[in-house]
């Protein structure tokens, strides 16, 4: 219960304002009078004495006041209710630099003493929220009261508060405090954006806010160092309210780290990329020159090494530009890292990774032909009419065995560089296409070793039927054949089989995205063939999309006829085939024009060098990947795919198989999320293979097309690659919103709104009857006049 008082019970506001005026202006006369009274001379005829004066000036005074008391009569108002607080949004940075090392224990630990004191102020309602990637979420899964409302003075002890309609939860009982929410739970958050949580607070339809507390240590992605007032008073959008700022850190641990990694222009295929590398010092940590080096990290074996450099260090910033080359397309993984100087706290920015998706200038395609041939020419002439791609041909115009009556020094212009192509340039194409090839009487063997190590390091290879393919080329048992999607060891049978046949295109053939184009023109049914060559069952791993309708292998399993393969980092391709032109010029080719030729080649051709349009499906970490916290992986297949979608996870360099995962898959093509766990930091390799739901039999067992998506974990990510924090940003933004900033400790001090009485009961008495106050007026104004006439004042 509350006692005040009040000039009128009855009056209005204005009229009471009038009534003291008048009262004012009255009195004020009467000085008037009396300074005009005093200032005679001396003697002169009524000259009133001083204690005369003062006597006239008190008794006027009481007769004003008495007068102003009978019109106004003040009565005293007795309430009872309670006093709700005004509504506090606590924002409490969630991002991972919070774990770094703060004033007293960690950053968050510092942010949860400065909680708890906030939580003691019984004055103020509190609505926690912690803050990182966009729209801030209630701390502990609710927006609650932490303070609640205090009772009036020697109000009901048992008087409750008006709840936060925002909240959505209890008030919490007055005098009391409910326990502060922690605001470490949950997981930390990847980025530090203030400005979208004070935007979506502010946009609210509830109740606004009357003060914003900022518990960060103002390492923030938004509002910027640059505009920090400005971007602040802009995210309030018009709501004037103070932000008041808590800095939960004010030192940098000793560190050194790669602050960031930038690069100059798109990454493209054998084309010199540069990385700007810049080194960090803070916490009193002496550096000078520190050591940079970059590697790629690959399938299997150690990272290779790209470039090396030295960043000299000073005023705590040093910066290294690094050039590196990429003879691969595709998703790659760099490892950027330094050698710190002894006694740095946080090895965790150390190294940082930087996935860059490598796009190819042009295909470059060395395409290797051992006679001249319909298919072989058919081939050629698609290859050298695809202006996305330069080929390279080596074709064999004459054997061994020809009567040609001259050198071999007379039979060419120029020496072809046979050892220096495959020795040295290799690794500068993206796809070589061995067509009907015997490397064996041209001494091309030796090279055959080569040709297996540049598909492991991600090289792509088709091999393409004929005479002098695959057993009958001499293939079978040589390094190269352990990299083809089908076996070559066939015993005694024979190595072609020139008997015509139709292929048969298998359930995997009809789901994988790499033969639609053709489908799409001719249907299911393929042109006759003259005959294939003869393999064995394909290997693990391979995906077979078309099969021989009679032919079997030795285990019973129809032969393979075009066949997929992924080995360590690379794509292989096993066409037996060696009549592919009858897609371009024959009467089955008509029916489409000879377009069926250039979409089957194309789309072989995408396959091997991981074009999207190609590929199963599409997956990638959401949000990225941090080592020790709970990674997802977004799955999107391609629309009309049903099934089941099976995801290995492999470590890059060791290869190890360290998470497998399986999900359904519907038609709609809608993404999928699956949880991958905790990994540990480096570099991953995810391959999604999409199994047709209800495939069975006709290689329906087989394993399906995959496609791969490389990423990388870090320990700290970029919340930790630059640990100082940024005391004078708090302090600018409490400075632009008239709020103040203010360390853990002081918390509990800050100068927050007033709480607003809200009454229950209230009751309003006069003072003293009416007739009293008339009276003590008109004993008043009698006073006055007889001190009046006394002083000689008329």
């Amino acid at each position: 219960m509350t006692r005040s008082f009040a000039p009128s019970g009855d009056l209005s506001s204005p009229v009471v304002a009038v009534a003291c005026v008048v009262a004012a202006l009255s009195f004020g006369l009467l000085v008037l009078e009396l300074v005009r009274a005093r200032g005679r001379a001396p003697g002169a005829v009524g000259a009133a004495p001083a204690r005369a004066a003062l006597g006239t000036a008190l008794t006027g005074a009481l007769a004003v006041l008495g007068l102003l008391a009978a019109i106004l009569r003040p009565v005293a108002v007795t309430s009872r209710g309670s006093l709700v607080g005004p509504k506090v949004v606590v924002l409490v940075d969630g991002s991972r630099s919070m774990d770094l090392p703060g004033v007293s224990g960690t950053r968050r630990e510092s942010a949860e003493r400065a909680v708890e004191e906030l939580g003691k102020r019984a004055d103020v309602r509190l609505s926690r929220y912690v803050f990182g990637e966009g729209a801030p979420l209630p701390a502990d899964g609710q927006a609650g009261e932490g303070g609640g409302a205090a009772p009036a003075p020697g109000g009901s002890a048992g008087a409750a508060t008006a709840p936060d309609r925002d909240a959505g939860a209890p008030a919490a009982a007055s005098g009391s405090a409910a326990a502060p929410a922690s605001p470490a739970r949950g997981r930390p958050q990847r980025r530090s954006d203030l400005s979208a949580a004070l935007e979506a607070l502010a946009r609210a339809a509830d109740e606004r806010p009357s003060a914003f507390v900022v518990v960060s240590d103002g390492r923030l992605d938004r509002p910027g160092p640059d505009d920090t007032a400005a971007a602040t008073r802009a995210a309030l959008e018009g709501l004037d309210v103070p932000v008041h700022t808590v800095a939960v850190a004010t030192e940098s641990v000793r560190d050194a780290g790669v602050r960031a990694v930038r690069t100059s222009g798109a990454a493209v295929a054998h084309q010199p990329l540069s990385l700007r590398i810049d080194i960090g010092c803070s916490g009193g940590l002496a550096c000078d020159a520190v050591p940079v080096v970059a590697r790629e990290l690959r399938e299997q074996g150690a990272p290779s090494t790209l470039a090396t450099g030295t960043a000299h260090v000073e005023g705590g910033v040093g910066t290294v530009e690094l050039g590196v080359t990429l003879d691969r397309a595709g998703t790659r993984i760099l490892e950027v890292s330094i050698k710190a100087p002894d006694g740095d706290e946080l090895p965790e920015n150390d190294v940082r990774y930087i996935t860059l998706d490598v796009a190819r200038d042009r295909i470059r395609v060395l395409h290797v032909a051992g006679r001249p041939t319909y298919d072989v020419r058919a081939l050629r002439m698609w290859l050298k009419a695809d202006a996305s791609v330069d080929v390279v041909a080596f074709f064999i115009l004459r054997t061994p065995g020809d009567e040609v009556n001259a050198s071999s020094d007379e039979l060419a212009l120029i020496p072809f560089p046979v050892d220096e192509l495959f020795s040295v340039h290799l690794s500068s194409f993206d796809a070589v296409v061995l067509q009907d090839f015997d490397a064996a009487p041209y001494g091309l063997t030796k090279h055959l070793p080569a040709l297996a190590q540049y598909v492991d390091k991600g090289g792509g290879l088709i091999m393409v039927g004929g005479p002098n393919a695959f057993v009958s080329g001499n293939y079978a048992r040589t390094r190269l054949a352990r990299v083809l999607p089908v076996d070559l060891d066939i015993g005694r049978a024979p190595k072609v089989d020139l008997g015509a046949f139709v292929p048969r295109i298998t359930a995997a053939g009809r789901a994988a995205p790499v033969l639609a184009p053709l489908l799409a023109l001719i249907g299911d049914e393929m042109p006759e063939m003259p005959g294939t060559n003869v393999v064995g069952d394909p290997l693990p791993g391979a995906t077979v999309l078309m099969t021989h309708p009679t032919r079997t292998t030795a285990s019973g399993a129809p032969m393979p006829v075009l066949s997929l393969g992924e080995h360590e980092s690379g794509r292989t391709i096993a066409l037996t085939l060696d009549g592919s032109h009858r897609l371009l010029f024959s009467a089955f080719a008509s029916s489409s024009a000879g377009r069926a030729h250039g979409a089957f080649w194309d789309a072989l051709l995408g396959w091997l060098m991981r074009d999207p349009r190609f590929e199963p499906a599409a997956i990638e970490p959401r949000g990225g990947c941090l080592a020790g916290e709970e990674t997802a992986l977004v799955l999107r297949p391609l629309a009309g795919q049903r099934g089941e979608a099976r995801v290995t996870i492999a470590r890059l360099g060791s290869g190890a198989v360290v998470k497998t995962l399986t999900a359904p898959i519907g038609e709609g093509g809608e993404p999928v999320e699956l949880a991958a766990g905790r990994l540990e930091p480096g570099g991953y390799s995810a391959t999604v293979e999409i199994v047709p739901e209800g495939a069975v039999g006709d290689g329906g067992d087989q394993k399906r097309a995959t496609t791969r998506r490389d990423f990388a974990c870090e320990r700290g990510g970029d919340e930790w690659a630059d640990p100082r924090p940024d005391v004078a940003r708090l302090e600018e933004i409490a400075r632009a919103t008239g709020g103040a900033s203010v360390l853990p400790s002081g918390a509990g001090s800050l100068s927050l709104p007033a709480a607003t009485q809200v009454a229950a009961e209230r009751h309003v008495a006069p003072l003293l009857p009416p007739w009293a106050w008339t009276l003590a007026a008109a004993a008043a104004l009698g006073a006055h006049w007889i001190v009046r006439r006394r002083g000689g004042l008329a």
